[in-house]
């Protein structure tokens, strides 16, 4: 293992720890022993993984590092880069990671990893806005999320960038529920730019913006980040609308698999009646359903939609968005799975819920990783479909409760 490295992951675990210090959660004994034992074990399980090279890390991203590194770092930004379907911001990482001397799989999963903590942080900041700040709970959101499953092994092992979309996404929840509209759209257009996957979140600004969380003028911030996200590789020659266009570009490179080992409805449900086109639409149509049924739903109780149902609306659109939609692939549930936790640490009853999704998402990684089934993908869209009934019953109870404003003195 390389020591630069080395020193890179423990300056990371002590950033995680300089967190929860700020937060004021290293305060008590107890939940200062428990941070010191659960956040380093974390860390050390992740630091076991990280010379672990797979195929996608060799076929793909060290391709991508290696061509910046033959055309310069600066220069390589410039042209288009033959394989990659990345948008250019996580490029500038990979960049950087080209100029180093260090191997290149430690310091991709050792940029995953600090998302990991940022995540993570997220993670805790959201749980206290719906806990009402309880120590105990946002110091569980947080030290969970580091173990999570699928978030030590996206980063960790499977080298992969994931938890960078998915931080930014779920501090947008954040910010939007702390009455902070432009940094909520600022974060979702960062989720978005980093990894199409944003888009999973993107249906509930809508809700956002009926119950007044953000106004029509936030919006206009979204493509202002979106642009200033893509403008170094225009500045070092990639074309403005190449980069503006490249994820509509991407959609013609997708494949004709309804599924691509994800415990989506197409893991559930056989399509092979149906002609590809004629499956791929089922599952648009149905999303496109899903989505305007929960608009007039909750908008119908447009007074009681409080911050708690708002997040429910959040989860509802992370798991029932790639659950619909075809051509989803293993690792998309990611945000799901980070977003569901949160709702389970806020409300204990609910730990059903990232139990299931977390099942279905680890199936998917198990088929990629072992190259075999773990079992079949159905048992995870079972899970998957059980964890959306769940979290619509709960978003139901939660609008039946008067928000506080409206309950009797």
């Amino acid at each position: 293992m390389d020591w630069r490295a080395t020193i890179l992951l423990y300056g990371e675990l002590l950033l995680a720890l300089w967190l929860l210090w700020r937060e004021g959660l290293l305060r008590d004994r107890g939940m200062l022993a428990a941070a010191l034992t659960a956040v380093p074990l974390a860390f050390a399980l992740r630091y076991c993984f990280l010379t672990y090279e797979t195929l996608d890390f060799q076929d793909w991203i060290e391709v991508w590092i290696q061509s910046l590194r033959e055309n310069g770092p600066w220069h390589g930004l410039g042209q288009e880069i033959w394989s990659c379907n990345y948008n250019v911001p996580y490029l500038y990482f990979l960049s950087l990671i080209s100029v180093s001397q260090v191997k290149d799989v430690l310091l991709v999963k050792v940029v995953s990893i600090f998302f990991d903590v940022v995540l993570a942080w997220g993670a805790m900041k959201l749980t206290g806005i719906l806990t009402e700040h309880s120590p105990g709970r946002k110091l569980t959101a947080f030290v969970l999320t580091l173990w999570l499953p699928t978030v030590i092994l996206n980063g960790s092992l499977w080298g992969q960038c994931d938890s960078i979309y998915a931080s930014f996404a779920v501090l947008a929840v954040y910010f939007a529920l702390s009455d902070r509209p432009t940094l909520s759209v600022a974060a979702i257009a960062l989720s978005v730019s980093f990894k199409l996957q944003g888009i999973f979140l993107l249906p509930v600004y809508f809700l956002f913006l009926v119950k007044g969380k953000i106004r029509l003028r936030h919006i206009l911030v979204f493509p202002a980040v979106y642009i200033l996200s893509i403008l170094p590789a225009v500045f070092a020659g990639r074309g403005f609308w190449e980069l503006l266009t490249l994820y509509l570009r991407n959609t013609s490179t997708i494949g004709e698999g309804l599924n691509y080992n994800s415990s989506s409805l197409y893991a559930l449900v056989n399509f092979d009646a149906l002609s590809p086109a004629g499956g791929e639409r089922v599952g648009i149509v149905l999303a496109f359903f899903f989505c305007s049924g929960l608009y007039v739903w909750l908008t119908m109780h447009l007074k009681r939609l409080n911050d708690r149902a708002l997040f429910g609306a959040c989860v509802l659109f992370a798991v029932g968005v790639p659950f619909l939609l075809p051509h989803m692939h293993d690792r998309y549930f990611f945000l799901a799975d980070t977003l569901t936790l949160v709702l389970a640490v806020a409300w204990p009853r609910m730990a059903a819920v990232p139990l299931a999704v977390s099942f279905g998402s680890l199936l998917g990684y198990h088929a990629y990783l072992k190259m075999r089934y773990l079992m079949p993908m159905r048992y995870g869209a079972a899970a998957m479909l059980l964890a959306l009934v769940l979290v619509l019953v709960h978003t139901a109870l939660t609008l039946d409760r008067p928000a506080p404003e409206e309950a009797a003195p």
